[in-house]
């Protein structure tokens, strides 16, 4: 009997944003969160998860209803203990890379070796792209982010500003959702609340991917109810946070990421990476043996088809942090410090503290 008045205590979510669009309705942002939160402890039916996922993506999420989604998620997961300084995090889809190769990392470890506080987060392989997660980047480096808990990956935040939040081993609420993905075939609307999803307890500014441009518009709206008030979109490869050298790429700057960030202002940034003497294809993703190996050698200061978009990346976000007094100082420095090995000797640091 308990089971089916908390699935009729659901249905009304269902009604709402599967009855079309002339008579369905957007949900409010607490209703949001209270269907969220009935689908991450399972109070609704496998049948009603289904039903409102695919439901809610056809009608398309407003951001106050995923700002409703990430207060459900705040309030059931277990994120990692804060630290005193700001913390960069960059969002990234869960369901990886296919295309292109990934160069977040390569950003993570760069901000590290700066003094910028980074954290990265994701999952396993997941569908419905299946493609190439953080962590396996991460492991195929030798930095096995899996073993650790909550306390020790603070810790490594704090004491080697750079850290990563495994969801199977915190969020196991979160994780059980992924099987619906695989049975729908399609991104359902929590992976659009993940690229702002942040498994942290202090400060942070977020950095957040997109590919279509309706999306920045739901992070803003989001964030902004949420009161984030330092916060990075970016038109990036893939829907990540890595920004492209084919096309000029397109950001979003809303506060300050390094100081007092009170008072912020939205800024809109088209960058031509060819003005830098960085524009070029972006590396295809052929193969991710391949890619390991070749991410290796850049790490390690060798001149790889990834480095131009290693420099390109990390000398923005060098200066986007306020390491950097402008975009040709941030890309010198990451220059730089890829070339002295600076970045292969935070690995060595990292695979030492994860053993």
């Amino acid at each position: 009997m308990a089971l089916v008045t908390m699935s009729y205590n659901f249905r009304p979510f269902i009604q709402a944003v599967g009855s079309g669009p002339h008579t369905g309705k957007n949900l409010s942002r607490e209703d949001a969160a209270q269907a969220m939160g009935m689908m991450l402890s399972s109070d609704a039916t496998p049948a009603q998860i289904g039903a409102f996922l695919i439901a809610h993506r056809i009608q398309r999420p407003r951001g106050e209803e995923l700002a409703g989604f990430l207060d459900a998620c705040d309030r059931q997961a277990q994120k990692l203990p804060a630290i005193e300084e700001l913390v960069t995090v960059l969002g990234c889809p869960y369901d990886g890379r296919s295309r292109t190769a990934p160069v977040t990392v390569i950003t993570a470890l760069g901000l590290a070796v700066d003094g910028v506080p980074c954290l990265t987060h994701g999952s396993g392989r997941m569908p419905t792209k299946y493609g190439m997660p953080l962590i396996d980047i991460w492991q195929g480096l030798g930095v096995d982010w899996t073993k650790l808990d909550r306390d020790r990956l603070s810790q490594s935040l704090r004491q080697h500003q750079l850290s990563f939040y495994y969801q199977p081993n915190f969020f196991p609420a979160a994780e059980q959702l992924v099987a619906y993905r695989d049975q729908l075939g399609k991104r359902p609307p929590i992976a659009t609340m993940e690229l702002m999803w942040t498994p942290y307890d202090g400060k942070v500014h977020l950095v957040c991917g997109f590919v279509h441009p309706p999306t920045e518009g739901l992070f803003q709206t989001a964030l902004n109810l949420r009161q984030q008030t330092c916060f990075t979109t970016v038109k990036g490869l893939e829907g990540s946070c890595d920004l492209p050298r084919s096309r000029p790429a397109i950001i979003g700057q809303y506060g300050q990421a390094q100081g007092d960030n009170h008072n912020p202002e939205w800024e809109r940034l088209h960058l031509h990476p060819i003005e830098y003497d960085l524009g070029g294809s972006d590396v295809s993703l052929e193969s991710e043996p391949g890619y390991i190996e070749m991410l290796q050698q850049t790490i390690r200061g060798d001149n790889t088809p990834l480095t131009p978009a290693a420099i390109w990346n990390l000398g923005f976000y060098l200066w986007r942090c306020g390491v950097s007094g402008s975009l040709q100082q941030g890309l010198t420095t990451a220059e730089q410090n890829l070339s002295q090995g600076r970045l292969m000797a935070k690995v060595q640091e990292l695979r030492h503290y994860v053993c």
